[in-house]
């Protein structure tokens, strides 16, 4: 009788992983990626508690989809810094460190003027015109302070005008660095040692989502550049433990619960006490990450009661006080 080679057996994570290897790593910003955005909060803006917030971040990504349709060229990193980069295992792109060109100042001013011509008078209208006459120095001051998650002298008012900015230069900076070296011998982007954070710029996930058409595979999205990448599901986002994971999910009016078709979960994490955002697509199609993560703002509230801290990051809505130390999960 002839014996064969026994066949190992698999771990659930080891399958996870062998299926993502079939998988894109990455999906890099797509143009109308803000427009989508903008859609989408409109959307989910009917009826909501936070409607008028939402109606307001529609209109500053609508800001955003014209500066980005206006196709302005940014400085772009050189086949040294590619490989550089690839050697070291780390973003191309490290927001935290890479060199912010006045392009990006502005583009900011003309975004934010924009926005303001379209805005009703009253507080959003004059914080946008305001942050558009503020000085380079504050500009950058305040945009190094939100990159780097130091709550400590950061103006929340602005902060989102500030971030809006800020997602406009990188999204620029990855889709015109992919184009520019999509050919050369080193690729721009791919895995580096973190996979729980941006392999383009370094920046955490602001949710993660099970993309349509990927056989359910679990995506992380840039609450930056927008840029999504692989990552194996069933795996904490912040210490990467496959042990001690639960979904929770909000519960009807009416007591039943919505886990089963909940279109937005949070993913936690007994082992080191976070928590990420799933979204299923799949249950509504019409899922945008950031303006999701915005509209189910009551998951976090209620997740953190319990105890948890959110690994992901929403530039768009901060929470804390100014006074606060760098937020949960920047220890990275």
């Amino acid at each position: 009788m002839t014996v064969g080679n026994p066949q190992k057996i698999l771990s659930p994570e080891e399958i996870a992983v062998r299926a993502g290897e079939q998988l894109s790593f990455l999906h890099l910003p797509e143009p109308g990626v803000f427009a989508d955005r903008a859609l989408r909060l409109r959307a989910l803006a009917d009826g909501h508690a936070m409607g008028d917030f939402l109606r307001f971040v529609a209109e500053l990504a609508d800001a955003q989809h014209r500066a980005l349709s206006a196709q302005v060229a940014v400085p772009l990193p050189t086949p040294d810094d590619i490989d550089a980069a690839a050697r070291a295992g780390a973003p191309l792109l490290l927001a935290e460190t890479w060199p912010r060109e006045p392009i990006w100042r502005d583009s900011l001013r003309a975004l934010l003027t924009d926005l303001a011509c379209r805005l009703p008078d009253g507080p959003a209208k004059a914080a946008a015109l305001q942050l558009a006459a503020a000085s380079d120095e504050q500009l950058e001051t305040q945009a190094g302070r939100l990159l780097s998650g130091v709550m400590l002298g950061l103006d929340l008012a602005g902060a989102p005008l500030i971030a809006a900015g800020l997602q406009l230069h990188f999204t620029r900076l990855v889709r015109q660095t992919y184009a520019a070296h999509v050919d050369a011998p080193v690729p721009p982007f791919g895995r580096t040692d973190d996979p729980t954070l941006c392999p383009c710029c370094g920046s955490r996930p602001v949710a993660s989502l099970e993309r349509l058409g990927a056989e359910g595979a679990r995506y992380l999205a840039c609450g930056l550049c927008a840029t999504q990448w692989h990552y194996v599901r069933i795996k904490c986002t912040h210490c990467q433990s496959t042990k001690g994971i639960s979904l929770q999910s909000l519960v009807a009016a009416d007591g039943a619960s919505t886990t089963t078709g909940a279109v937005v979960q949070a993913e936690c994490c007994s082992e080191c006490g976070h928590y990420l955002k799933l979204m299923h697509p799949a249950r509504d199609n019409g899922v945008e990450p950031l303006a999701d993560d915005l509209a189910s703002l009551t998951l976090d509230l209620l997740v953190g009661e319990a105890g948890l801290h959110p690994h992901g990051v929403n530039l768009l809505l901060l929470l804390g006080e100014p006074d606060e130390a760098p937020p949960p999960g920047r220890e990275h």
